[in-house]
């Protein structure tokens, strides 16, 4: 498979996650990656849910692993995967770290997924879901695939996410591509936690729902409420 790849260097890269998820210890500590398991199997004698909250560390080898405070964010979306939400270039068995080149480009993904979820759900209209923004960087070689159409189709994704699979199994950092949601910007995926360096928590903002889609995004600690277009 002849992929052009490219040095990917931003200075900023935007993820919004929902507010919802707390940090795990294990993470922000200083302990060592390679001792995560028996920690997490120790702590779990005296707290038997701490392994749902930790997730599967399986999913990550010991060397691509990241640990520090905020490291929580950067592994979450790799031990918490799941089948039941697969993304454009994983059915979900295994994580991505997902971002955008701007916080309107992640808004505007994330818009597109929550909404899914509320019509899927049926979800009363109201300021349903708040959000956090979380600021960081890449420089890495990533998979550029701005030519490849045929991994673009809004909604259907079998023929992007077994694209990925292949390319996570041949060693490949992640994906850069144009957002398929907001014009002329940007999107990373990476496959690994070591591909970029740990963010910091930007702004918060909450989605409004009104029955059909989302049309309001509100930026709480500024007021600020604007409209989706």
């Amino acid at each position: 498979m002849n992929i052009p790849v490219r040095r990917v260097t931003w200075p900023r890269t935007v993820r919004i996650i929902r507010s919802i998820h707390p940090s795990i210890d294990l993470f922000e500590d200083i302990a060592d990656p390679a001792d995560w398991e028996a920690l997490a199997s120790a702590e779990a004698k005296f707290n038997p849910r701490i392994r749902e909250s930790i997730g599967d560390l399986s999913k990550v080898p010991v060397a691509r692993r990241v640990t520090g405070p905020g490291a929580s964010w950067v592994m979450a979306p790799f031990v918490h995967c799941s089948p039941l939400r697969p993304g454009r270039f994983s059915d979900g068995s295994f994580g991505l770290y997902y971002a955008g080149d701007r916080t309107e480009v992640a808004i505007a993904e994330t818009i597109h997924h929550h909404a899914r979820f509320m019509r899927a759900t049926n979800e009363a209209p109201g300021w349903t879901s708040q959000f956090r923004e979380l600021i960081g960087a890449v420089d890495a070689d990533l998979d550029d695939v701005a030519g490849r159409a045929d991994l673009f189709d809004p909604d259907d994704y079998r023929a992007s996410q077994v694209f990925g699979a292949e390319r996570r199994a041949a060693g490949s950092n992640g994906i850069t591509w144009p957002s398929i949601r907001y014009p002329d910007g940007r999107c990373i995926a990476a496959f690994w936690p070591d591909v970029i360096p740990i963010p910091t928590q930007g702004a918060h903002f909450a989605y409004h729902w009104n029955g059909e889609a989302v049309d309001y995004v509100k930026q709480l600690d500024s007021g600020e409420v604007w409209r989706v277009s």
